[in-house]
């Protein structure tokens, strides 16, 4: 059984209430990079993969994307998303991630951000993405940087005065599941290696058209404390590739 963390009430009651959440786009950190990754929206077929409020579907349509469908696994995502939209252009559909099955060439542009380190089997879905994508469509994907999952605890090593010292790092090449701890619940992800995700893509079809681990630019280090310890460590990991 898939993990479903996000139909459990407390859970998504937390997850409601952080800024992301309430907020959209404009509050998600690696937003303004990921956007820079997307390429032309206007008269494309999109497939955003794990869709949760439906932020990207919305975003997408508003920059001229014909059609969009959203696929996530929480009924309580989905409620919020449709209560959020009003497009008939825009398809909210209950499923896991890993069992999409689409037609050949059915999409312009496959997007899914920080959902795919949920997924076990991922080389398995990357083919299917592969599949329903049309030749020379673009997947556009965040997750979780490999130095962010490597360990579960997904903290900093804390000195004598609670001071941040380092961001530690282990059994980085031990690739398999993590129980990890966000908002105050067990939650399971996969930890895999930068290359893991690029060699899979290049064996599924695909090619590396551009790599970010989210470097703070000046202005972002200068608008806001948080952003300097972007510097010290990578947190997210974006990817944009297409398909041969």
């Amino acid at each position: 059984m898939k993990q479903n963390k996000y139909d459990e009430s407390s859970f998504f009651a937390n997850y409601s209430q952080m800024a992301r959440s309430t907020g959209g786009l404009d509050e998600a950190g690696e937003w303004s990079f990921f956007r820079k990754m997307l390429p032309k929206l206007e008269g494309a077929s999109v497939l955003d993969l794990g869709c949760g409020f439906g932020w990207h579907c919305r975003y997408v349509r508003e920059q001229q994307a014909r059609s969009v469908i959203g696929v996530d696994l929480s009924s309580n995502m989905l409620a919020r998303a449709r209560e959020m939209t009003d497009d008939e252009q825009i398809e909210y559909r209950q499923q896991a991630i890993e069992d999409i099955h689409f037609s050949a060439s059915e999409f312009d542009i496959v997007i899914s951000s920080l959902a795919l380190h949920y997924v076990e089997s991922l080389g398995d879905l990357f083919r299917k993405v592969h599949h329903c994508l049309t030749p020379g469509g673009a997947f556009v994907f965040s997750v979780e940087h490999p130095v962010f999952t490597a360990l579960a605890g997904q903290d900093w090593h804390y000195g004598a005065e609670g001071e941040k010292l380092h961001w530690p790092l282990d059994n980085y090449h031990r690739e398999d599941l993590r129980q990890s701890r966000f908002l105050e619940h067990d939650v399971v992800k996969y930890h895999r290696t930068i290359s893991t995700y690029i060699n899979a893509l290049i064996e599924s079809g695909f090619e590396l058209k551009q790599l970010s681990e989210l470097k703070p630019t000046d202005e972002l280090l200068g608008s806001h404390s948080a952003w300097q310890e972007e510097m010290r460590r990578p947190m997210f990991l974006l990817v944009s590739a297409e398909k041969k």
